[in-house]
């Protein structure tokens, strides 16, 4: 389902996407096509990592003057990511997409495979199992310091929130659960009971392929 398009590493985004297909660039790489270029100091490849980098920290919520924090951002190009951004918002509504299926939530992270580091994501459900809000909590190794009950189920309860799905890419490839994972799984399960929010999976996905504790009776 993740398999991508043997990388060219020779091949700049707008070559990359003349030969291969827009969809087969990464985040990163989209981001570069759309800057055009950077600068002596920050290169486009550098500067486009900074800024995904934010927005990924910010949930696609950076503002103009964050932005502008980075070496190479200005009001024109600040101003061209904030429409990029906002478009992609207004065009997308994934909160009338129904999960029938918990690892029906892959296609809205698959772009995620990519990223060198661990990324915590949070999937939020309504009564309907369609998904109100996807949203990073952490970036970094799996611990249970990094991933406190708190920062998951914060927004969940302002959004009534009925249920969540967590997952997270593991840039090895492999899928197995960590000690860190069971216990992190664990531990936000028992939290969501308390709540009365439940977690209907915890997904590991790569490139390639997923694991579900669901699916592996590990939940």
């Amino acid at each position: 389902m993740y398999k991508l398009k043997e990388n060219k590493s020779d091949l700049q985004p707008r070559e990359k996407a003349s030969e291969y297909g827009i969809k087969n660039l990464s985040d990163k790489e989209l981001i570069s096509i759309l800057l055009g270029s950077g600068t002596q100091k920050n290169p486009v490849d550098k500067l486009a990592s900074q800024i995904l980098l934010l927005i990924d920290k910010t949930n696609g919520e950076a503002t103009r003057e964050e932005l502008k924090k980075i070496n190479g951002v200005g009001d024109a190009k600040a101003a061209l990511i904030g429409a990029a951004m906002e478009f992609s918002r207004r065009r997308l509504t994934p909160g009338i997409r129904k999960i029938s299926y918990p690892t029906d939530i892959l296609p809205a992270v698959r772009h995620y495979v990519t990223r060198p580091q661990e990324y915590f994501i949070v999937i939020s459900l309504n009564g309907a199992h369609e998904i109100i809000k996807t949203r990073v909590v952490s970036i970094g190794i799996l611990n249970r310091t990094l991933i406190h009950p708190r920062e998951v189920f914060a927004d969940a309860l302002k959004e009534r929130a009925a249920s969540l799905i967590i997952t997270h890419n593991h840039p090895s490839g492999n899928l197995s659960p960590s000690p860190e994972d069971r216990e992190v799984t664990n531990r936000l399960v028992d939290s969501g009971e308390l709540l009365g929010i439940k977690i209907l999976d915890h997904i590991i996905f790569s490139d390639r392929d997923y694991f579900s504790f669901t699916e592996n009776d590990l939940l």
